[in-house]
């Protein structure tokens, strides 16, 4: 089923988790589990914790949360959390599938979700909670085609997955569509379309990595970069800060890191936003309304589940005429007369 955007622990003896509670108990409790990213990731484990947070706020529940250090820690914080009177399991990212489809088969009477990923077929237990991230990069794409002096971009990822690759989908079918419509030759480093081949740092937390990889892309003439990567793209706004924005701008991810990296807010053109603290308040909503059921829930630009975050500081080196045509493409994505998604 495909439904559209708007579903006490036991004492652990694992030195490598982290719990927390947050709120009272008033008889309903989240309970969550971070990738390996961290509660304070300022990407999606931060934003998906909000949603925790929110519903804490509006509705009075108890939240929870257990760190996975490493992939190794998926299994034992699920199983932890299953023997925890929790009402609604959240599991975040790509790389928690296996074990939150181990547990929830194990499990049939304990409702999961799970953020960026979606099971095929469907298990009855679990809510998928996906984006369509495309959509929202592919404005970032002609945003930055239009944007750019030297004619070159640059992109990267943390691990070559789907909730990863799309971001990289959709910006460059942004530049293509921009080169298309102008009769430019913007080119896109870092990601291929047709051989699905690209640059990944195969993790999402090293901050040197982030800038490493900035610096080939910008030693390479790229002056705007997008690093889907978590935790990662910090290190690359690092290095935009230190060269300065006339050379280097960065494009973020998950949630607008103009909040979020306060430090180096001025780096940021802007960001492909998730909104992950949305579709987990929802699930929980719907879960202590007795309305939960397995299945995908879908983030789109019609619904505010993805976007383009403001332009902030650099609002102003924005062109109005450039504001207007993503205002275009933005209805035209929504209507369907252009077409992100294959």
């Amino acid at each position: 089923m495909k439904r559209t955007l708007w579903t006490k622990p036991p004492a652990l003896g694992a030195a490598l988790v982290s719990l927390l509670l947050a709120g009272p108990a008033l008889g309903f409790t989240a309970c969550q589990v971070t990738d390996t990213g961290g509660i304070d990731d300022n990407s999606f484990n931060q934003t998906a914790w909000k949603g925790v947070l929110d519903a804490q706020e509006s509705l009075g529940i108890e939240g929870r949360f257990l760190e996975s250090q490493a992939e190794t820690d998926y299994d034992a914080n699920i199983n932890s959390l299953i023997e925890g009177d929790c009402d609604i399991i959240i599991t975040v990212g790509f790389l928690l599938g296996d074990a939150t489809a181990k547990a929830a088969k194990g499990n049939p009477d304990q409702p999961f979700s799970i953020v960026d990923f979606a099971y095929d077929p469907p298990i009855p237990n679990v809510l998928g909670q996906v984006y369509a991230t495309d959509q929202a990069a592919f404005l970032a794409g002609y945003l930055a085609a239009g944007m750019t002096k030297t004619k070159i971009l640059g992109t990267f990822g943390g691990i070559n997955i789907p909730p990863v690759t799309i971001f990289m989908d959709g910006f460059v079918k942004g530049v293509n569509h921009w080169n298309e419509t102008k009769g430019d030759s913007v080119v896109v480093l870092g990601w291929d379309l047709e051989t699905r081949e690209g640059l990944f740092t195969n993790n999402f937390d090293n901050l040197d990595d982030g800038r490493a990889y900035a610096q080939n892309l910008y030693d390479e003439g790229a002056d705007i970069v997008l690093p889907v990567a978590g935790p990662v793209g910090l290190g690359s706004a690092t290095l935009a800060d230190e060269l300065g924005v006339d050379k280097l701008k960065i494009i973020g991810v998950d949630a607008d890191l103009y909040f979020t990296d306060t430090e180096r807010q001025h780096v940021y053109l802007t960001s492909i936003t998730k909104r992950m603290d949305a579709t987990v308040t929802r699930v929980i909503e719907d879960t202590m309304k007795g309305a939960f059921s397995g299945g995908v829930l879908v983030g789109t630009l019609e619904n505010g589940g993805v976007d383009l975050a403001p332009f902030h500081d650099m609002g102003s080196a924005v062109s109005d005429g450039l504001k207007a045509e993503l205002d275009a493409l933005r209805a035209g994505i929504i209507d369907g007369s252009i077409l992100v998604s294959d």
